[in-house]
Parts: structure tokens; sequence; C-alpha cells
């Protein structure tokens, strides 16, 4: 038994990556989406990854990149992970798995939500994420009707993403989905884009962990 995973996205500030670290969140994410208000640049300074914990998975977020941009982000900043958050086709999912990269493919939630569309994804990816449908490029800072989960019965791992809050915290641990691996947090928690409140943080994350999983 484990507890969800966490993984706290658009993370760009030197300081407040340290100060995050010190929460041990299980992945943390970087955009590397230019119209994003939390785009790290395209050459993030060397001092955003310095003493960057081990044991956390870095992730870079992108939407419908090429894949030599994705692979060349991959090499020079040394990330785990990438979170694909556009229309990427399981063929890039499969280039960038194979290669031993982490892939986290997200789908977009709304009531006519079919999850049949994820199976084409099931070989390439290691998790999905479930974000909320809207009209930007990338996470909505909103919060999707949970009660579709129950529409989803595969056994891939997924990450419940969109406008994730401190009052959700509660909520999440009467989840029943058992593929349910991990939750995604960004924007609620800020106090400006990419600055993360660190009390708020430390006090969802310690309520979220007492939920166990299999």
């Amino acid at each position: 038994m484990s507890s969800l995973k966490i993984k706290i996205c658009g993370m760009r500030d030197t300081e407040n990556i340290r100060s995050v670290a010190e929460l041990k969140p299980d992945l943390m994410g970087f955009v590397f989406h230019r119209p994003s208000p939390r785009f790290v640049g395209d050459l993030p300074g060397e001092r955003m990854f310095v003493s960057f914990p081990e044991d956390c998975i870095k992730t870079g977020v992108f939407v419908d990149a090429d894949i030599e941009t994705i692979l060349l982000r991959v090499k020079t900043f040394g990330l785990h992970a990438v979170q694909l958050h556009g229309n990427e086709t399981p063929e890039i999912c499969f280039r960038l798995k194979e290669k031993g990269i982490k892939v986290i493919k997200a789908f977009r939630m709304d009531e006519n939500t079919d999850f049949t569309r994820v199976e084409d994804y099931l070989s390439c990816t290691n998790y999905f994420l479930f974000d909320t449908a809207s009209s930007i490029s990338g996470g909505s800072g909103i919060r999707f009707n949970w009660e579709l989960l129950d529409k989803y019965q595969l056994d891939h791992p997924f990450f419940l993403s969109g406008g994730i809050g401190l009052e959700d915290a509660e909520r999440i641990l009467i989840l029943k989905n058992k593929a349910l691996a991990g939750v995604d947090v960004n924007s609620k928690f800020e106090m400006s884009p990419g600055v993360k409140d660190i009390d708020k943080l430390r006090s969802f994350m310690e309520t979220v962990r007492k939920t166990k999983i299999i």
C-alpha cells in the first residue's frame, strides 16, 4: 500500500522550488508552453534545478510541441517525465516512452467524455491525467464533475487535475476509483503565477497522503 502521488505543477521560481521540494512532492512540473503565464522560458536558469531532489520526478509540460523540441528539453534539463497536454498522437507518446521517459498524457473532461478515446494510449503511456475541458491550451484552473470518473473502468493509472484546491482534500479521500494514482495541483495554491503558498500545500499534502492505494 502507498499514498496517492502528488504532483505540483507550474514551478519556475528558484527559491519557491526549494521550499516546495522540502515538502517532498512526488513530481514537480515545469511548463514549456510559451503562452502560459508559468512558462519557464526557452533557457531556464541553471539555478532553477540546483539541488533538485533525486526522489522527485522532474516533469516537463508540453502542448503540441514537436518531438525534437521535447527531446531537446528532456536532455538539456534532465527531465524524467513529460506531460503532454495537447493533441499528441500515440506514436509521439511511444517514441518518448521507448527512450525511457515517463509519459503522462492529459485528456480533457466534460459531460460528453467517452473513455474509449484513451484506449489507443494504454501501451504508450505511464499515466493518464484527467483535466477540465476548456478553450485554452493547458490547464484551466477549473474543477470538472468528478462523477464522470465513475465511467472510467480501466486499470491504467491516472492523475486527477483541474482546479483542485485545499478545500478539495477531504473529497479526494473518498474517491473510490481503483486507478486513481495521484493528484495534480497548480493555480489554486498560488500567490502569483508560478509561486506556491507553502502553508496551503503542506496542509493539503498532509491530508491527501492519508489516502492509501494498492
